[in-house]
Order: structure tokens, then C-alpha cells, then sequence
């Protein structure tokens, strides 16, 4: 299975935030989305960094109530780790538990399709081990039947 499978049942929508804008709007925004990340994007649409509710939690720890007036940009992951909609389910979720990351922006010849998280990752991997399943159940209830046949 390929990301690109998984956005197609997910959709490519991906919300996003001005580097400016304070901790307590990223906050807000993401309560309010009901997500766990939001990119950040800089003025010309390009990307900053990527912000979560873990970062969050970091900036309450290091500077308490008043990190909730601190921009977004004083606390997100500048370097960001990304997949292409080919990528395969194994690599991602290789790559998500080695590098301890929830989300990946989706990009495509530069060009940013979607984000992904690994909770849609593991849905989309289980929904296949089902279809697996369903069909190897399928395979033996007929092979018996076959060789019940013959006896």
C-alpha cells in the first residue's frame, strides 16, 4: 500500500498556520480542527516548520503561561521530514518510529499534497491486514471444499 491510498480515503487537506501567530491560536486551532499538527507556512505559501500538540507541551514546560503568547514559529520542527504519495506503508512507518514523529507532510515534485499520521497509517495498514485475512479465509474454505470433493 502507498501513501497516495491512504489520502485518497483520508483527503488531501491539510491546515495550516502564519509563523506569527501565538501558541495559544496554534492551540485553539488544533482543538478546534480536532488534529494533533498544522504546518506552518511562511508568507509565499512556502513551508516553515510544522507544529503539535507536543511541541506545545514542550513550550508550557520551558516557559509556562506566558509561552501561550510566543509565535508559533519560536517553537516548531524547522526541519521537516516528508514522503512522497509513492511511498510504501512499511518505509513510513520505518521512518515515523525511527525519527519519534506522528506526521509527515505528503509532497510531490515540491509541490505539498497532504500530511498523514501514523494513527492513518496503522488504519490503512489494518484495513488491509482485514481484506488479507478475508481473502486467505476465503482460499481455505474453498480448498477444503475442493478436496472434500475428491475424497
Amino acid at each position: 500500500m502507498q501513501v497516495s491510498d491512504i489520502l485518497q480515503t483520508k483527503g488531501d487537506r491539510v491546515v495550516s498556520v502564519d509563523p506569527a501567530v501565538t501558541i495559544a491560536s496554534v492551540a485553539d486551532t488544533l482543538c478546534r480542527e480536532r488534529i494533533g499538527t498544522v504546518l506552518v507556512k511562511e508568507e509565499g505559501g512556502g513551508q516553515a516548520g510544522i507544529i503539535s500538540e507536543r511541541d506545545i507541551v514542550r513550550s508550557l514546560a520551558e516557559h509556562g503561561a506566558l509561552a501561550l503568547n510566543l509565535p508559533a514559529s519560536d517553537f516548531m520542527t524547522q526541519s521537516l521530514v516528508t514522503c512522497s504519495p509513492e511511498s510504501r506503508t512499511e518505509d513510513i512507518m520505518t521512518q515515523m518510529l525511527g525519527s519519534q514523529i506522528r506526521h509527515l507532510p505528503v509532497v510531490e515534485n515540491g509541490t505539498l499534497v497532504g500530511i498523514i499520521s501514523i494513527g492513518d497509517v496503522v488504519k490503512a495498514v489494518l484495513s488491509e491486514l482485514k481484506w488479507m485475512t478475508k481473502v486467505l479465509q476465503d482460499q481455505v474454505v474453498a480448498a477444503a471444499g475442493w478436496s472434500t470433493d475428491e475424497d
